[in-house]
Formats: C-alpha cells, structure tokens, sequence
C-alpha cells in the first residue's frame, strides 16, 4: 500500500511540475510574441516598457519608464 501511495504522489507532483513550468516557454524577460534569441540567433535587446515584458509589474512610474528605456546604455536617466 505505500508503494502504491508513493507511486501516486510521484505522478502527481510530476503531473504539478509539468503544469506549471508549461506555462513560461518565452524568456523571463520577453512578452509572448516577442522575439529574442532562441528566434534567429545573435542578440536580441527586449523592446522598452511594460507591456513588452512576460511578468508586467504591478506598478509601473516613470522612472521606471526611463530606466528600462536606458538599458543596455550604462548611464541611468539624469532627472530621478
């Protein structure tokens, strides 16, 4: 009977695994649709803003705005 048990808890947390990293196929830091470098090769620099990145923030200032729109430039914005 444990065996039996151990055997289910194995297929289901296998079964949660696979759900749940299904989901993020993309790049942590690129939107669906969005191109980057497993797409064609060479580098790929993710476009500026909010709306082109996978996880949004939930808050979104803008500094925020002009420090993404400075990468991968090594110099932050001047007014914050």
């Amino acid at each position: 009977m444990g065996l039996i048990r151990m055997g289910v808890l194995g297929a289901l947390g296998y079964a949660g695994y696979k759900h749940f990293t299904k989901k993020h196929d993309e790049p942590a830091a690129f939107a669906d649709g969005q191109p980057h470098a497993t797409q064609g090769g060479g580098t790929v620099v993710r476009d500026a803003g909010a709306d082109s990145m996978r996880d949004k923030p939930s808050t979104w200032t803008k500094t925020d705005e002009e420090m993404d729109e400075s990468f991968p430039a090594s110099d932050p914005p001047a007014n914050y």
